[in-house]
């Protein structure tokens, strides 16, 4: 049984602490607000179309539940879980429960992003990321709020990676 989690920050204050974290570092970034766009098929209405590549992510977990994953790849992209589960060879998954994504990322569902990260010091969360993304010389995530879209530099993304600190690779998704 899970356990229960206290009430999350509020939109507007997880988008605060991602800036606040990111400024801190010296990570360079911009950002535009939008309407809610808890879906990536629904965020890519407010794309700028400024050449950033917008990232669908999605939180996993293993059938024990002792393992938690974050993938990250092009919005544009579907995949299936069992063509994960394949890839990512990590045995059966399944989509983590939003009390899960709460404990470990300290998000809700439609703001699922790599800014997570910043709430796990644990470093518990692995992140996958789609090999392709190395070739974008930008990336738009939510940062933490699905009002908004930060869009970073792919150097400025690995700085970001860096300093998080979670355990992260690039493999060939599809």
């Amino acid at each position: 049984m899970e356990t229960t989690i206290p009430p999350l920050p509020t939109a507007d204050e997880r988008r605060r602490q991602v800036f606040d974290y990111l400024d801190a570092h010296g990570i360079r970034y911009s950002w535009y607000e939008h309407p809610e766009a808890p879906t990536c098929e629904i965020a890519m209405r407010y794309c700028r179309g400024d050449g950033a590549q917008h990232c669908k992510n999605l939180f996993l977990r293993n059938h024990k539940g002792d393992r938690h994953y974050l993938v990250c790849f092009d919005a544009e992209q579907r995949l299936a879980i069992r063509d994960l589960e394949r890839r990512l060879r990590q045995g059966r998954l399944s989509f983590a429960s939003p009390q899960r994504l709460a404990r470990w990322l300290g998000l809700c569902p439609g703001s699922v992003s790599p800014f997570g990260l910043i709430n796990d010091p644990a470093h518990h969360v692995h992140l996958f990321l789609d090999a392709r993304l190395l070739e974008r010389p930008q990336l738009a995530f939510h940062p933490n709020d699905n009002r908004a879209t930060a869009v970073v530099s792919r150097e400025a993304f690995r700085e970001y990676l860096a300093c998080v600190g979670n355990s992260y690779e690039f493999i060939e998704l599809y």
